[in-house]
């Protein structure tokens, strides 16, 4: 049960009332007051102290100061008159109940309207502050788009004097053509005059020529082929040297004669062979060489692939028909192929060296008639 504090004073003005309530070791803390128009209660545990106003007074700008282990209120009244008692007399228990309860609801409904005109006091403050950013963002961009208004007259403007200058530039470059051609235009009349002068000139001189003989020549006209003809060019010889081949190995263990002998079998191989050929566009250097086609069709003759290997020494065939090995092995691969005929064709051609010794031609065995039995040397 809380502790009733009966022991209090107060004085009174006409407008106003000075309460003192003494409470031992009362601080802010852990003091709860509340105050209405018609009641004041002042809780600080174990200590309770009430008051049933004998008039109201203006809780809103009524004041209470804490300290010294007092509590002094001061209350301003609403209508000016002299109170006779501080709290009403004569109250029961059910009528202070209901005070109770109407100063409760009383500060409910005061904190839930200071609650709402917080509210919309924030709700304007936010709606002014929003209507403030809104008007500077419209200036900024009020602003942006000035400035870039300007800038675009600017550039027009610029525009147009460049194009204007361009148009001046252009009319002064035709007036430039114009001045070219009429003086030219004067020339070519100038030397057509002359033209026509020296021609009539002549022409009188051929006439007035013409008496003296059938047999004399115009020298107008012979002085006129002269200038015309040019002289013919002077006959000459041009002088090549070639770059003499220098060998970097050591003169004991060079090999220039066997250098020199390939380079020669070289030069033989190559005019032998055919190069005007249409399928060597796209090959290699080193695809060109039948020896190096010939190896290939060996490879391939070695994998079974008989078609490949054909085309392979087909091609080199063409480049050079002189070999007999690229037949022997075309028609090995024909006899794989039982083509008959044409293994029976290519080894039955006859071939001479390049240095016109005598014919060679491969032998066939007549022993066995079902078979066909050829001399291949698969090099």
């Amino acid at each position: 049960m809380p502790l009733q504090v009966s022991d209090y004073s107060w004085q009174q003005t006409k407008t106003a009332v000075f309460l003192s309530l003494p409470l031992k070791g009362v601080c802010v803390r852990d003091t709860d007051v509340f105050c209405t128009e018609n009641y004041l209660k002042v809780n600080f545990p174990p200590f309770l102290f009430e008051a049933f106003l004998y008039a109201p007074i203006d809780d809103e700008s009524s004041k209470a100061k804490i300290g010294n282990d007092t509590i002094v209120f001061t209350l301003y009244k609403k209508e000016a008159a002299m109170w006779e008692t501080l709290s009403v007399t004569g109250v029961d228990k059910e009528m202070m109940q209901r005070i109770r309860e109407k100063s409760i609801l009383q500060a409910q409904e005061r904190a839930k309207e200071a609650t709402e005109a917080k509210a919309a006091a924030k709700r304007e403050d936010q709606k002014y502050a929003l209507s403030v950013m809104m008007k500077i963002e419209e200036e900024e961009r009020k602003k942006i788009e000035d400035m870039k208004e300007n800038e675009r007259i600017k550039a027009t403007k610029e525009l147009e004097a460049w194009k204007e200058c361009q148009r001046k530039a252009e009319e002064q470059k035709k007036i430039q053509k114009e001045e070219k051609l009429c003086q030219k235009e004067k020339q070519i009349k100038e030397e057509r005059k002359q033209l026509k002068y020296k021609t009539s000139t002549r022409n009188l001189a051929s006439r007035n020529l013409a008496p003296k003989g059938r047999n004399s020549e115009n020298i107008f006209t012979e002085k006129l082929k002269e200038d015309s003809i040019p002289a013919p060019r002077s006959v000459g010889s041009i002088k090549i040297n070639f770059t003499p081949r220098v060998f970097p190995t050591a003169l004991r263990e060079s090999q220039v004669a066997e250098e020199e002998e390939w380079l020669h079998k070289q030069a033989e191989a190559r005019r032998a062979m055919n190069t005007d050929i249409p399928e060597l566009c796209d090959l290699k250097e080193e695809e060109k060489n039948p020896e190096w086609l010939k190896d290939k069709g060996n490879k391939l003759f070695a994998t079974e692939n008989y078609l490949a290997a054909i085309n392979a020494y087909n091609l080199a065939i063409r480049l050079n028909n002189k070999m007999p090995l690229l037949y022997l092995n075309r028609a090995a691969c024909h006899l794989k192929l039982k083509n008959l005929h044409k293994a029976i064709e290519d080894s039955s051609k006859k071939f001479c060296s390049l240095e016109g010794i005598e014919c060679q031609e491969p032998k066939l065995s007549h022993h066995i008639p079902c078979d066909l039995h050829v001399y291949i040397h698969m090099a």
